[in-house]
């Protein structure tokens, strides 16, 4: 199963490999990083991914959002999962996330406990 983290914080990228590593899927699973939007567009045209980890804050043009609502209008990753993590919980922004297609949402810091609930109750979602 192939992860693309979009992270601006190379710590936190680290951090969100680390919680994916530990849960057990029963499939390998491998990281692709990107830190702003544009990067992780041109990585979404060039792989295939299974599961996104958006955080919605980046220090570039684009945010989280902007990228979950650019890729769900592709054929590809309509239905790609999408965890988006923020720094803000403010539940305006859960509301939207939701409504353009994210599957879940976890705030930081991040709770390593939740955080893995979630992942795995939408990988386990594309495996069957």
């Amino acid at each position: 199963m192939r992860f693309l983290i979009v992270e601006d914080s190379r710590p936190t990228r680290n951090l969100i490999k680390n919680y994916l590593s530990e849960i057990d899927i029963g499939r390998e699973v491998s990281f692709i990083e990107a830190e702003n939007g544009e990067t992780a567009l041109a990585v979404l045209a060039q792989n295939h991914i299974d599961f996104l980890i958006l955080d919605w804050n980046l220090s570039s043009k684009m945010t989280g959002l902007d990228i979950l609502k650019t890729i769900r209008k592709l054929e590809k990753y309509k239905n790609t999962p999408a965890v988006m993590v923020t720094s803000e919980s403010d539940k305006h922004n859960v509301i939207e996330a939701l409504k353009y297609g994210a599957n879940d949402f976890t705030v930081k810091p991040i709770d390593r406990k939740a955080f893995s609930e979630k992942v795995l109750k939408h990988a386990m979602g594309i495996m069957f």
